[in-house]
């Protein structure tokens, strides 16, 4: 039954517990909840409104990541940088990320929800304009520090915005959360569509300066637009700590999974665009419309694996496994690996991609609800408090397979070539696809027991209870 509406927007109900949902979540509307069935068919003004802001975060800081990947490398690397070190400038944006998630996931109710989403907004476009004035800093030590200091910036600012935007879509959609989710993911994925080839075709029309300046002014747009319509939520701090959370075994299990899948999509920008121009001789437009395989097909099915995953919910986990085993397949022959014997075709490389969005978002739908629903079913209590611990604990988690990587990656590809890295990195997907099915399997066995135990009990204490009528 679910809760009444209270000071704090509705609670999550015990069929959402039972259910779980992902990172993106769904139901807050003005009239008493009525399940996820109503709640997919009206919703309110204010939900309207929170997922426009979460739509406009999701697509900005999604473009702003994105948009390096067809031409910065070779940028760098006439400015000096290493392919080392060009992986350091995009694996330090993670590491940041991590931190940041941690500290705006403690004190979310502290700062407030919404002034912490649109400072991120604002700030994350600011320094998306500061990007593109680099090219007149001199080459060298001067150039690649000041990359790192607006890609820190930049890193900071996005991880206030989307661990405010993951809470308040929680908190506004308690019931639907991976059809909302998932559907939002399309806008995730439409940023890492439409960054790359934008990019790459403003780069080579217009010079490196007119990418960053005008996705940058883009962002800054959104900032007035968020200040007007996303709602302010308020709540009191909770009493745990992301230690408590980290330390339950299905939730270390899932952090595994989710750093495997950000490091292949971390892996992937330094390195892909480097091999596609060296293996094919593409331009750098076309090189970011490789990029549009991947990104592409994680739009399109996240909104389906988040629609089944909420219509069939035992089918979530098993979604989370075969995803991660597909995913290390893909990695296998995205190169493809010296010892498959297979020949590199870029229609082949440009399937694999598409395959691999796929199975990326089969996992990835899953996690957040599955740390959720574990967190509540563990004593955390059901409010923004919570909602902000796993926001940030999810942020933290993906940023740092976001900076291993790019960084491995970088150091990978300078050292045994691009066929061999990936394959390593298809390695790390399926030792994490491998560990969740069979902790999943254990937890299964648990609960037949432990079911058919207290069959067992229930069965014993009928028959004493009878035992006294008897005599």
């Amino acid at each position: 039954m679910d809760s009444p509406a209270d000071p704090e927007g509705p609670r999550p109900s015990r069929g959402y517990r039972e259910h779980r949902g992902r990172m993106y979540l769904c139901g807050l509307g003005d009239g008493p909840s009525g399940g996820a069935r109503e709640t997919s068919r009206r919703l309110s003004r204010e939900q309207v409104f929170v997922l426009i802001s979460a739509a406009s975060i999701n697509l900005g800081s999604m473009m702003c990541y994105s948009i390096l990947g067809p031409f910065f490398p070779k940028e760098a690397e006439k400015k000096g940088a290493s392919n080392t070190v060009i992986g350091m400038i995009f694996g330090c944006y993670a590491l940041f990320n991590l931190m940041a998630s941690l500290v705006f996931g403690k004190y979310l109710v502290h700062i407030g929800a919404k002034f912490m989403f649109v400072a991120g907004m604002f700030v994350s476009g600011g320094v998306t304009v500061l990007f593109g004035v680099l090219d007149q800093v001199p080459e060298g030590p001067m150039f690649i520090a000041m990359c790192f200091l607006v890609r820190i910036t930049d890193a900071i600012s996005f991880a206030a915005a989307i661990t405010a935007s993951s809470s308040i879509l929680a908190k506004a959609f308690p019931n639907n959360v991976a059809t909302v989710m998932g559907s939002l993911e399309t806008f995730s994925g439409l940023g890492l569509v439409l960054g790359p080839p934008l990019g790459g075709f403003l780069y080579q029309s217009f010079g490196y300066e007119v990418p960053f300046i005008l996705l940058g002014c883009i962002v800054l747009l959104m900032v007035p637009l968020n200040m007007c319509i996303l709602p302010n939520y308020e709540s009191d701090p909770g009493k745990h700590s992301f230690w408590k959370l980290i330390i339950l075994p299905k939730v270390a299990f899932i952090s595994f999974v989710i750093t495997s899948l950000s490091s292949g999509f971390g892996f992937l920008d330094p390195t892909l665009s480097l091999f596609v121009l060296e293996k094919f001789n593409l331009p750098a437009g076309y090189v970011g419309l490789v990029f549009l395989g991947l990104a592409l097909s994680y739009a399109i099915s996240s909104p389906l694996v988040g629609l089944l995953s909420d219509k069939m919910p035992h089918l979530r986990k098993w979604l989370l496994v075969f995803g991660n085993l597909i995913t290390a397949g893909c990695y296998m022959l995205l190169g493809p690996a010296p010892f498959l014997h297979i020949k590199s075709q870029l229609w082949l490389l440009v399937l694999i991609l598409v395959i691999n969005g796929v199975s990326a978002g089969m996992s990835l739908i899953s996690t957040f609800p599955e740390i959720l629903s574990c967190a509540h079913e563990n004593g955390f209590e059901e409010g923004l408090s919570t909602l902000g611990l796993v926001s940030g604990l999810f942020g933290a988690l993906w940023s740092v397979g976001a900076f291993v990587g790019p960084t491995l990656g970088g150091f990978l590809y300078e050292k045994i070539g691009f066929e061999w890295a990936a394959a390593l990195q298809g390695l790390w997907a399926l030792t994490s696809g491998l560990v969740m099915g069979l902790f999943y399997l254990l937890e299964h066995s648990r609960r037949r027991r432990r079911s058919k135990l207290q069959n067992i009990l229930g069965t014993e204490e009928e028959r004493t209870t009878l035992l006294p009528d008897e005599t």
